[in-house]
């Protein structure tokens, strides 16, 4: 379980634009949000996934839990339509366990983010 993460972006607004899309297959929805850089926090009823353009920006990786198999699927389609870089089409990840399902992509600022359902089809 997550409690939150903070992911450091060059652009607040197109990261908002960005994870809204990429994240509602997962029922995840704005929160929270502040002004400016200050960013805004994406939940699914509190926010435990923030965007910050005010800390020192490095790539981080965040991994959401997907109720199904194809929710994965469709985090995938929606992030790359919203204009992330594949990183990995879903698919098992049999090196993680038999059923490890995710899909990864790059969000604009080179985020590694995932979706991951753990249970068997």
């Amino acid at each position: 379980m997550i409690d939150h993460v903070t992911a450091n972006v060059s652009d607040v607004e197109r990261a908002k634009t960005f994870y809204t899309q990429a994240l509602s297959p997962l029922g995840y929805s704005v929160q929270a949000e502040f002004p400016g850089a200050a960013g805004l926090g994406t939940g699914q009823g509190m926010a435990d996934f923030w965007i910050s353009s005010q800390e020192e920006r490095g790539a981080t990786h965040v991994a959401f839990t997907a109720k199904d198999r194809a929710s994965v699927d469709a985090f995938y389609e929606a992030a790359i339509a919203a204009g992330g870089k594949d990183n990995g089409a879903p698919g098992v990840r049999t090196h993680y366990h038999e059923n490890f399902y995710a899909a990864f992509v790059h969000d604009p600022d080179g985020n590694n983010i995932e979706a991951v359902c753990h249970l068997p089809e």
